[in-house]
């Protein structure tokens, strides 16, 4: 009897020692998870369930001079899962009874809700079936978003992103430039990539098992921040009708591109720059000419021609060295020492020709007889302060040639001469304005410019172009050039346009001969005409370029869209009709 008493306390005293040492393990185990382990444990937990997304800076919109919207950024949404919790579920799909719903029924719906596809949803899924990542669609509107929530399947989520749209399209679809999947490609949108771009921020959200979102459990980890908005000087709805213009235009004469430019004398502000063709921004892929993604009236150079010869009338006056009516024997061409010749656009017999007779015919012969009382350093010098031969300095756009000439002229016996009816040298379409805003600004240069400035987010402007004023030559020699120049509507290369009602015009024509590298030049030209109104008190330059006419390579198949472009603009500013004759000098003697 005692035995068996001992025998059974020492299988208690077994039991017990080994229900003690489990309840020890079991004790340590759970200090080591609740207490030791505890902080990672819960990190890995609230990792498992907590889902990373990012909130959107919204990029900021690019708008005209009077905040039209060119550029704007709208919501889009992409549709994305967690392929771990992809499964048949029970709901109502988007209708009103309760039924049974596979994968594939789900899928099937989404895909006509959004306008995706099926296949490539059920590849994305398969990639990683464990992961809690995959995108379904991207990109959907808000119609199309809204459709896709309705269904009510519930391992789907959305990502809120910013698309970019163009309202106005390829009608300023060079100034803006575009937008691509690696970012800003062209345009302001390049330029000013820096102050446009928003800043993304991040917050997180918790969801259960099933995949829902927990209530309450989003948290802000980083603010996002919208980009700024870009101020242009561009009126889009004379920018429509200046493209407009220049496409007609060039179709007729089948050249194979065209600018054009509107400026305000007294600001220096473009309020219109067009090229054909162009691009749209909505559909750049639809766009086979590369060289229609930028501007051409910024980007590509060329001999401008006879326009130039405004800006040495004006050098020769400044500098005492010619006037109005100075007399010229103009032969047909002329041979130099070394060997070269030139001649005039026409043939015709020695002629006494004024100044203003020279540029009213626009004479190569005679703007080299009179401009070579000027040295080449001192006719650099002043093409130099019109604005040739650098970049624009007010103006931040890609592409922009260089024009690193230095600080004297590097040029060779001929191109000397050939350099005052503008052969030898190069300018962009908007240096041509900005000799004749210079001219018609009684001869104070504003560095012209499309952009006024960009607004942050906080209001405060950056970005602003230097636009600091400098005289190039002398009132008085910028009003007799501008005089002279109506001569040329009246009576010179301009007289078969027909005049604009009620306003005096002042323009110059010019005619390029297009080099062809070590050929030299061909029969291909570049015509161009530019001009200004009213000439008594001009307040608008309106330049106008053909690249490789051929209808017809003169300056007068120019003439009709620079009249059609500067009427426009006359009108649509309603500019005040001149109250007085234009104002003529003698052009022969």
């Amino acid at each position: 009897m005692t035995k068996t008493i001992r025998n059974r306390r020492l299988r208690y005293s077994i039991v017990m020692i080994a229900v003690i040492a489990l309840v020890g393990v079991f004790v340590v185990r759970l200090v080591d998870i609740q207490v030791v382990q505890a902080s990672a444990l819960n990190e890995q937990s609230t990792q498992k369930r907590s889902i990373p997304v990012t909130i959107y800076g919204t990029r900021g919109s690019i708008v005209d001079r009077n905040g039209t919207e060119l550029a704007d950024s709208v919501t889009r949404y992409n549709i994305t899962t967690a392929p771990r919790l992809v499964k048949k579920f029970t709901g109502k799909l988007g209708g009103t009874r309760v039924k049974y719903i596979s994968v594939s029924t789900a899928l099937t719906a989404l895909a006509k809700a959004s306008g995706g596809d099926v296949a490539t949803m059920r590849k994305n899924i398969a990639a990683n079936p464990k992961s809690d990542f995959a995108y379904l669609v991207k990109g959907l509107d808000v119609k199309h978003y809204e459709a896709v929530t309705d269904l009510g399947i519930p391992w789907i989520y959305k990502e809120q992103q910013a698309s970019r749209v163009y309202p106005t399209g390829a009608t300023t679809g060079n100034v803006t430039g575009f937008m691509g999947t690696d970012g800003a490609q062209a345009g302001l949108e390049y330029a000013y990539n820096k102050c446009l771009a928003g800043t993304n921020g991040s917050e997180t959200y918790e969801r259960g098992e099933d995949g829902v979102q927990l209530p309450g459990s989003t948290v802000t980890k980083k603010q996002a921040k919208d980009g700024g908005t870009l101020v242009t000087t561009i009126d889009s709805d004379l920018q429509y009708m200046a493209l407009q213009t220049i496409a007609s235009a060039a179709k007729t004469l089948q050249a194979e591109s065209a600018t054009a430019t509107v400026t305000s004398v007294k600001t220096g502000e473009l309020l219109a720059v067009a090229d054909y063709p162009t691009v749209d921004p909505n559909d750049v892929d639809a766009t086979t000419d590369k060289g229609a993604f930028g501007s051409r009236a910024l980007t590509a150079s060329y001999e401008p021609g006879s326009t130039i010869k405004a800006a040495i009338a004006a050098a020769l006056i400044d500098q005492g060295k010619s006037s109005p009516t100075d007399q010229a024997v103009v032969p047909y061409s002329r041979t130099f020492p070394w060997g070269g010749t030139i001649h005039d656009s026409e043939f015709h017999e020695t002629e006494n020709l004024t100044l203003t007779g020279i540029l009213q015919n626009s004479s190569n012969v005679g703007i080299t007889e009179l401009g070579s009382r000027l040295t080449a350093q001192q006719r650099y010098d002043y093409m130099q302060k019109f604005g040739l031969f650098e970049p624009e300095s007010a103006i931040d756009y890609p592409g922009q040639p260089s024009m690193d000439y230095g600080s004297s002229p590097n040029w060779d016996q001929q191109t000397n001469i050939n350099s005052m009816f503008g052969q030898g040298i190069s300018t962009t379409a908007v240096q041509v304005a900005s000799v004749f805003q210079t001219i018609a600004n009684d001869g104070v240069r504003i560095p012209l410019h499309f952009v006024k400035g960009c607004t942050t987010s906080d209001g405060t402007t950056i970005d602003a172009p230097d636009v600091q004023k400098q005289r190039v030559v002398s009132a008085a020699a910028a009003t007799q050039v501008t005089d002279m120049l109506q001569s040329v509507v009246t009576g010179g290369t301009l007289v078969g346009m027909k005049p604009i009602s009620g306003y005096n015009i002042a323009a110059k024509t010019g005619t390029a001969e297009v080099a062809e590298g070590s050929k030299g030049y061909g029969g291909q030209r570049i015509t161009s005409v530019a001009g200004m109104a009213p000439a008594e008190d001009p307040q608008y330059v309106v330049t106008v370029t053909f690249t490789k006419p051929q209808t017809n390579k003169w300056s007068s198949g120019a003439a009709p869209a620079f009249r059609t472009l500067m009427s426009q603009v006359l009108e649509k500013y309603r500019v005040a009709p001149s109250a007085s004759e234009a104002k003529l000098y003698p052009s022969t003697w």
